[in-house]
């Protein structure tokens, strides 16, 4: 009875605290802590470059989707090269900016080798790698340790709660990492570089804010994305925040309608469907 009893605590929190990282542990942050300010090393990543070029289709709606079936069959093995490549970087010889479009690079990139390797798939959170409790109760592949970097394996959920939010604090690397559905931010047809990471992520989030699945005005209220929900502790913490940091890259016309709305105005959806381009 009393492992029943905390079976049923552990999965109510489990659901709680779905997407909020709360269960990842902390030598993954501290690992990874270590910036090299000043530093001049550079990560190639002319090969993703190219593949998200090729296979990222940017649509009419404003919805990039990712060419998956003709990536497989052309290309899944120069992804896998790719990934290793970047497994072999000792990430602490980089600067901050360098940093942090190396670990969007890689998420990216193993979402959609991951992708690859169960497709076709109605959705990523179709897809099951293990991962305990966690994995079993949210589905999808993040909390299976899936890639090794400086002697550290790691799960998507390590590299995007325990080591991005953790060590840059920006709420941009909400618009930076994609999980391969409808609702999520654009995986953008190039590499993040970073000679221009400021200017790529402002872009990304000014994408994401002024599209309908971002931020949209609906019968006098505001329909947003449940990032805004899920991630609330990173736009301000509360509903408030939330408006704030939406105003920061809105067009006028939604920046107009969030001056108008009321925090408590705000509800939340979300498209997991595979941002599929068949």
């Amino acid at each position: 009875m009393k492992r029943s009893i905390s079976l049923l605590v552990a999965l109510g929190v489990a659901s709680t605290t779905m997407w909020a990282g709360a269960a990842l542990a902390e030598p993954v942050h501290k690992a990874f802590a270590q910036i090299a300010a000043g530093s001049a090393a550079k990560v190639d990543h002319a090969q993703w470059d190219r593949l998200l070029k090729t296979y990222v289709q940017v649509g009419a709606d404003g919805i990039n989707r990712v060419a998956y079936a003709r990536f497989k069959a052309e290309a899944h093995d120069q992804l896998k090269g790719y990934i290793a490549q970047l497994e072999g970087v000792t990430v602490a010889t980089l600067d901050r900016s360098e940093q942090f479009a190396f670990w969007a690079n890689l998420y990216n990139a193993k979402t959609i080798e991951i992708v690859l390797q169960k497709y076709p798939v109605a959705s990523i959170k179709d897809i099951s790698l293990g991962g305990g409790l966690i994995a079993s109760v949210k589905g999808g592949p993040w909390a299976a340790k899936v890639v090794k970097v400086s002697g550290q394996d790691l799960s998507l959920d390590d590299i995007e709660h325990g080591i991005m939010r953790r060590v840059f604090k920006d709420p941009r690397v909400h618009y930076a990492v994609n999980c391969a559905a409808l609702g999520c931010p654009n995986l953008m047809p190039e590499a993040f570089v970073g000679e221009r990471l400021e200017q790529q992520l402002d872009a990304a989030a000014r994408a994401f804010i002024n599209s309908s699945r971002g931020a949209r005005s609906a019968d006098g209220r505001i329909q947003t994305s449940s990032i805004y929900n899920w991630f609330q502790a990173d736009f301000g913490g509360n509903a408030k925040g939330v408006v704030s940091h939406l105003q920061q890259y809105a067009e006028p016309e939604l920046k107009q309608a969030l001056e108008k709305s009321s925090p408590g105005g705000l509800s939340y959806e979300y498209d997991w469907r595979l941002n599929d381009a068949k």
